[in-house]
């Protein structure tokens, strides 16, 4: 999974569609939803890239991000969808759409 940095987030977000996981190593749920983002990645048709909050604490208040896992949405750009907390791999398909 591709790291995001403030230096990459808009030209890795600027087109199609992108889901982003704002996550920290310490974040016991965010390391249990690895395998299901891993499986995800091979089974639709948009990237999923990762947010280090400790790392990139700019991005993490840039988008109000107060819990993790926190999984943005975004299409050509925009957010267009935002789900905190851990999830199943069809809720996060459903997200994407």
């Amino acid at each position: 999974m591709k790291a995001l940095t403030k230096d990459n987030f808009d030209e890795v977000v600027g087109t199609g569609v992108t889901l982003v996981d704002f996550w920290a190593e310490w974040c016991m749920p965010c390391k249990m939803m690895m395998p299901i983002l891993e499986t995800l990645s091979g089974e639709v048709d948009a990237d999923i890239v990762s947010v280090d909050t400790e790392a990139q604490k700019e991005l993490t208040t840039k988008f109000g991000v107060t819990a993790l896992p926190t999984f943005l949405v975004f299409k050509d750009g925009e957010e267009i969808n935002r789900i905190v907390g851990m999830k199943k791999l069809e809720d996060l398909k459903e997200a994407l759409v």
